[in-house]
């Protein structure tokens, strides 16, 4: 579980209902309002995107509230331990030690490209297609947020055009004025609320997981080269660490001295 994400979540509902008041929340909840600001976003949104990709929306969002990603560091190590695996017992010896590795299949696939004898040039090939392919899902996922984060506002703004033609025809009706107007302010509180409370920051911490895990991939398919290629172990952990920070750096520097 990402505990940035849900801090943020409890931190905004917590500061909007101490603002508003525990005794006042009733008062901000209107049903003709959510279903305009939100039907009308969500409608949009269909209407931009193919229905596969709004229905794999919730697998999407997930993303924003875990933490999977692999350490750089790990891998970093693992491929160190496999180049010198490699340029002591050749690269068929690599086979037997993919299984401490299963739960980094990227990773398994392209040594085992490695293993099976495929041209430098195919293994590069299919590893970043492969990533490419990972990379433009990410991009819809975070696309899908964006899109929502401009949608909400608006609807928001229409639902407040609604709101006011509603209690201009009600003017000569004091009674009815009051639940027009409520449409027309509450359905820009619903829109601004989604957009840059909970759509806007999802879609930032869905690019933020895609360039952690793109850079994961990157390092991976140059280690993966690097040993195909024979490179010394040294100099491949030299290759890989470029990738990392100062800090991280030092870090592998120990553990490999």
């Amino acid at each position: 579980m990402d505990k940035a994400t849900i801090i943020g979540l409890c931190l905004g509902i917590f500061f909007l209902i101490f603002g508003i008041g525990i005794s006042s929340v009733g008062i901000f909840i209107n049903t003709p309002s959510l279903l305009i600001t939100y039907g009308g976003t969500f409608g949009s949104l269909f209407i931009a995107f193919t229905l596969e990709q709004v229905l794999n929306t919730g697998k999407v969002v997930k993303n924003a509230f875990t933490t999977k990603a692999d350490d750089p560091l790990e891998i970093i190590t693992h491929i160190v331990k496999f180049s010198e695996k490699a340029r002591r017992e050749g690269l068929l010896a690599m086979e037997k030690e993919l299984a401490s590795i299963e739960h980094i299949p990227f990773l398994i696939k392209g040594l085992q490209l490695v293993i099976d004898g495929s041209d430098l040039e195919i293994v590069r090939t299919v590893l970043t297609t492969e990533r490419s392919y990972v990379e433009d899902r990410h991009r819809v996922g975070a696309a899908i947020f964006d899109a929502l984060a401009a949608y909400a506002p608006a609807w928001g703004m229409i639902g407040t055009i609604i709101g006011l033609i509603l209690m201009l025809r009600s003017l000569d009706d004091p009674g009815a004025v009051g639940p027009a107007m409520a449409v027309a302010l509450l359905t820009t509180l619903y829109g601004a609320i989604g957009a840059f409370f909970i759509f806007t920051p999802i879609a930032n911490k869905l690019k933020i997981r895609s360039e952690q895990e793109m850079m994961l991939k990157d390092i991976m398919i140059g280690g993966i080269v690097a040993i195909q290629s024979g490179d010394n172990p040294r100099m491949v952990k030299e290759k890989l660490v470029s990738y990392v920070s100062p800090k991280e750096k030092s870090s592998i520097a120990d553990e490999h001295e």
